[in-house]
């Protein structure tokens, strides 16, 4: 499913733009720490393809992401 990027919306001046929403199993949790590098980069990939930011199963605290698989960092 090819969506319009945050970015590409920011471009056209869509201030308000929202991705689809998508289903959590269309696309990749992440067990990235918060604030890592890495987080950001996951960020930054799902904003570039037109993604939601924010995927439920995402880390967001130290302890959490210990049963996620490893594909994502």
């Amino acid at each position: 499913m090819s969506q319009v990027s945050v970015l590409d919306a920011i471009r056209e001046g869509m201030w308000d733009f929202e991705p689809q929403p998508l289903n959590a199993d269309e696309y990749s949790a992440t067990k990235a720490m918060p604030g890592t590098k890495a987080k950001l980069d996951v960020l930054a990939e799902r904003a570039q393809r037109g993604l939601p930011l924010w995927h439920d199963e995402d880390r967001v605290e130290y302890d959490d992401g210990k049963d996620l698989p490893p594909s994502r960092a």
